[in-house]
């Protein structure tokens, strides 16, 4: 036996393998893409450093700001000693007014780039071409000491300042304020220059480079409307750092308050406790390096161009019996088994079409197996079966259960041939399964005219009442099909037929009830036994649709019904309680019910053409009748 079954996984083994595998050309396509796009990106990127680029562009921030705060200090240190020598020139002079004016003139002369000399109280020295070129007044002169009067006090004081002058004279104007001395007073000069050679020399290159003083006041800028309205730059990190480190020089990265990121380096000079710091963008830097990772980047989209272009038209051989076997498949779901398929490759995907057509053609027997097994039975129970869920035994469920019947079956079918009571009951039963199968209820079997069938067992809508509206919502169907059905009967041939329809709910005990050879799902109980008896009172009470308080008292708020005299039954101790079901006001999806359909007992006895019984003339035979109508 071992051998036969290791012969038989060989042969199998044989015909699976394929000439030329899927996954081996997959993997040769993505192996041959990863390695020239990852590796083309590997070998270009580890070729820019970017770290060496960094140290570069940082030490390059430094030397432009250390050569800009040179140039500066150079500027503040030429124009403070040009004026200590023309103020020890006009000491020197004494009273001589004409040597004064001779050596104020060669002064402003050989310094055409000061405005003007204060030494607020005793002297003012003006440079009357600055003024008259830039087109300014010499008052401005007046109303910028009249501002920073508490400024002069603190050179008077001793203390070097720096102040931009610019909003005041409306040019680019530095005012530098330093201590002097003279006849025993303390004193302070002001001298007034252009900074416009210095924010020329600032402002090139990629290294922008400005000056602030001690309170981040902006004396030199690229920016010049920045200068003339008198900017701050105390809140920035780099301003902030230079005036709370006390190193002389430093160099930081920070992102300003929108977002963009710089290399920044400040450096302080001697005068004023001012400094120059030099940025550059983040961006400006790395641009070498971003400039290459696009280009990485449209080298990698040219190669993945390349290998789509050729997986597209590799993937013509797997799309096409993809798109193929994805239409049987559809076939299949729309319930037609059989497909006519045949293998046009000898890879996988031919593997998988003649499975696929096994499968089908598995399926369309398993269909035609379970369509004809359904016949017999339930479809549900045929589907449960198939799948080896049911097996001899049961199980407690709480379902309700219906019996019909029709009323004189055995006169009728006197009066007609086997053939004709035949086809007679077969148009009957159609319609009446059809009304059961609509409400999720299993037709549990054909007694002869009547038909038995459950809802809630083997399968549930979800809860007792839910089933039990079910099956009355089943019997109003029931009640609309006959109508429909006697409609141009008459006669001995085609009788008018009436049914009695019993419902109640109980526990049962629902399973396969039979041998292991022959077996048979249904339900079994007491609960059974007195559906089957509440049927049979519909005739002598004269209703269509009997129900016992069983199931009234789980669906009343949805029914009319009408409560007839409640009857003992056999077998039971108390009487029950009957109940004739009128309608079912919710139901406008049933034929004759909802809200135009009748809303007492006599409207539905009316349509029925069932007649009022006289309850004082019934039969109440226990023996005979099996139950026992009790006076009201």
């Amino acid at each position: 036996m071992e051998k036969s079954v290791s012969k038989k996984a060989e042969q199998t083994l044989k015909k699976a393998r394929v000439k030329y595998p899927i996954g081996v050309k997959l993997v040769v396509i993505i192996t041959v893409l990863l390695l020239v796009s990852l590796g083309t990106i590997t070998f270009l990127v580890s070729a820019m450093v970017s770290s060496d680029v960094r140290i570069t562009a940082e030490d390059n921030n430094f030397t432009v700001n250390r050569r800009s705060a040179t140039e500066a200090e150079n500027k503040l240190n030429t124009v403070r000693s040009n004026v200590f020598l023309l103020l020890d020139m006009l000491n020197a002079a004494g009273s001589s007014a004409a040597l004064s004016r001779q050596a104020s003139a060669f002064f402003f002369e050989r310094n055409q780039d000061i405005a003007a000399v204060v030494i607020p109280g005793s002297l003012e020295l003006v440079n009357t071409r600055f003024f008259v070129s830039n087109e300014i007044e010499t008052t401005l002169i007046t109303l910028f000491l009249q501002n920073e009067a508490a400024a002069v006090r603190r050179a008077v004081a001793g203390e070097p300042l720096l102040i931009n002058a610019a909003p005041v004279f409306g040019v680019p104007v530095i005012a530098m304020l330093y201590p002097w001395q003279e006849s025993g007073y303390e004193q302070a000069v002001v001298t007034f220059f252009s900074s416009e050679d210095l924010t020329e020399s600032f402002g090139s290159g990629a290294n922008s480079s400005f000056m602030v003083n001690d309170q981040g006041d902006v004396l030199v800028h690229a920016d010049y409307n920045l200068v003339r309205a008198g900017a701050n730059m105390a809140n920035t990190p780099i301003v902030q750092a230079m005036q709370e480190s006390g190193d002389r020089n430093l160099q930081l990265l920070y992102t300003d308050q929108e977002g963009n990121r710089f290399f920044s380096a400040f450096r302080k000079i001697s005068i004023g406790d001012a400094a120059v710091i030099t940025s550059i963008e983040y961006n400006i830097v790395f641009e070498g390096i971003a400039a290459t990772t696009r280009r990485n980047i449209f080298l990698t989209a040219a190669v993945l161009f390349a290998a789509i272009l050729f997986i597209w038209f590799f993937s013509k051989t797997i799309s096409s019996p993809v798109r193929v076997l994805a239409a049987a498949a559809g076939q299949i779901e729309q319930g037609n088994f059989e497909i006519n398929l045949k293998a046009k490759t000898q890879d996988e995907l031919g593997l998988l079409t003649d499975s696929f057509v096994n499968m089908s053609r598995g399926l369309a027997e398993r269909e035609r197996l379970k369509d004809t097994f359904g016949r017999f039975i339930n479809k549900d129970i045929a589907e449960k079966a198939m799948k080896g869920e049911l097996t001899l035994g049961g199980e407690t469920k709480h379902v309700t259960i219906f019996f019909s019947d029709i009323r004189s079956f055995t006169a009728i079918s006197e009066k007609l041939e086997p053939h004709e009571i035949v086809g007679f009951l077969n148009d009957y039963m159609t319609r009446m399964v059809r009304c059961v199968n609509d409400t999720n209820g299993v037709v549990d079997k054909f007694i002869g005219d009547a038909v038995m069938a459950v809802w809630g067992a083997p399968i549930s809508a979800g809860s007792p009442m839910a089933d039990a509206l079910n099956c009355v919502r089943s019997a109003l169907m029931m009640r609309a099909a006959l109508l429909e059905f006697n409609e141009g009967r008459g006669g001995e041939k085609k009788p008018i037929i009436k049914i009695g329809c019993g419902i109640n709910t109980g526990d049962v005990v629902a399973g396969q009830i039979g041998s292991s050879e022959r077996m048979e799902y249904t339900v079994i109980g007491d609960a059974v036994n007195l559906a089957s008896r509440t049927e049979a009172l519909n005739k002598p009470l004269g209703t269509d649709i009997l129900i016992t308080e069983n199931t009234y008292n789980l669906i009343k708020d949805y029914l009319i019904v009408e409560e007839m005299p409640s009857v003992t039954v056999k077998g039971k101790e108390k009487p029950v309680r009957m109940f004739a079901v009128v309608n079912i006001p919710d139901a406008n999806d049933i034929p004759g019910a909802g809200a135009k359909g009748p809303r007492t007992l006599a409207e539905v006895r009316n349509l029925l053409g069932i007649k009022a019984p006289d309850m004082n003339k019934v039969d109440t035979d226990a023996e005979e009748q099996k139950y026992k109508i009790q006076e009201s």
